[in-house]
């Protein structure tokens, strides 16, 4: 049993600061959209409600992000249509990946939240869809993971932690996302930092962040792994005790120490963003490309992303094509490392 795991600006014009977008050049105006909207293109996309793929269950980072999206997508009205949410939760996204690449084909009403999770759990779940199946449209932030205890842990620190782990791996057990996701394999860096065998690791996999975060709450497990924006709800309220987190430095007020710290020389960032399904045509992924630079300036996105301790990271076109590509190979280098895969 691997890890001893339990499944338990390109537009040319963009938004001013008052909110406006000044259309020009491209499309025709509908007069029943948003005095706002993006001109459609000239097939007339969008022409319906628009719904998002949330691939876990409520509670997480992707169904956080694409609640957020809905929310500033629907108040700029850039999209001159209503934004809907739908949960497809299980198996690190790849159930909602499957759903988009099979059901949704050449239909971009349907677009998906994805992230660096979806490569390692495609791999790890022998997926037989992929992200190189669809049309990425943008990445959108980047989040660093957090480990946290329960609030009335034993754990006051991370080197306390660490060192039951390095003494007995299999009593401290470990809540995260799905199997061969970015918690499981910052666990996997952890253990191999620490000198522990990552085959000792005593990993209990949950469906999305919510969940782990019921178990960490609940005392049902010795620590938890999240992004720090998933879980800064339950750090700021006292439900969790933060021990460290996964970025090269600390964030900007934080008080959270870095693994680098504690001498643990881990750093991973998580990504998440934006996919629409195959035979979606390269106007349309031009367009919401656009759409969601746009949305990304605006002054509501930019305080999420503040909110939520998120870093900006938008990419598109090409230079995301080469990112993906990049991605997969690091994801899998990294799965290697810690047994996950072969």
């Amino acid at each position: 049993m691997l890890f001893g795991v339990r499944r338990a600006h390109t537009l040319a014009t963009t938004l001013l600061a008052t909110g406006l977008y000044l259309a020009v050049g491209c499309g025709s105006a509908d007069s029943s959209a948003p005095a706002n909207a993006l001109p459609r293109t000239e097939a007339g996309y969008p022409n319906g409600p628009i719904t998002v793929i949330a691939p876990a269950n409520p509670g997480g980072g992707w169904d956080q992000t694409a609640r957020q999206l809905q929310q500033v997508l629907r108040d700029t009205g850039l999209l001159g249509v209503p934004v809907e949410v739908v949960n497809r939760g299980g198996a690190g996204g790849t159930i909602g990946l499957a759903d988009l690449v099979s059901r949704h084909r050449g239909n971009p009403q349907t677009l998906m939240v994805f992230g660096q999770v979806m490569l390692g759990a495609v791999r790890t779940n022998n997926s037989p869809v992929s992200v190189a199946d669809t049309v990425p449209i943008a990445r959108l932030l980047n989040e660093y993971e957090m480990v946290a205890v329960p609030a009335d842990s034993p754990f006051d620190t991370l080197d306390a932690l660490i060192e039951v782990f390095r003494a007995a791996p299999e009593s401290i057990s470990w809540a995260g996302g799905s199997a061969g996701g970015i918690d499981h394999m910052l666990v996997g860096l952890l253990a191999l930092a620490a000198g522990v065998d990552p085959a000792r690791v005593n990993y209990v996999a949950h469906a999305g962040g919510g969940e782990a975060a019921v178990a960490v709450i609940g005392g049902h497990v010795s620590a938890g792994v999240s992004g720090v924006g998933e879980w800064k709800g339950f750090v700021d309220t006292g439900r969790m005790r933060p021990l460290a987190i996964s970025a090269a430095e600390r964030l900007s007020d934080s008080e959270t120490p870095t693994f680098r710290e504690y001498g643990l020389d881990v750093v991973l960032a998580n990504w998440r963003g934006v996919l629409a399904p195959p035979d979606t045509d390269s106007m349309t992924r031009a367009w919401l490309a656009d759409a969601l630079d746009a949305m990304r300036d605006s002054p509501a996105w930019q305080q999420i992303l503040t909110d939520n301790e998120w870093e900006d990271s938008f990419l598109s076109g090409a230079p995301l094509d080469e990112f993906l590509a990049d991605e997969r190979a690091t994801a899998d280098q990294v799965l290697r490392s810690v047994g996950l895969v072969r």
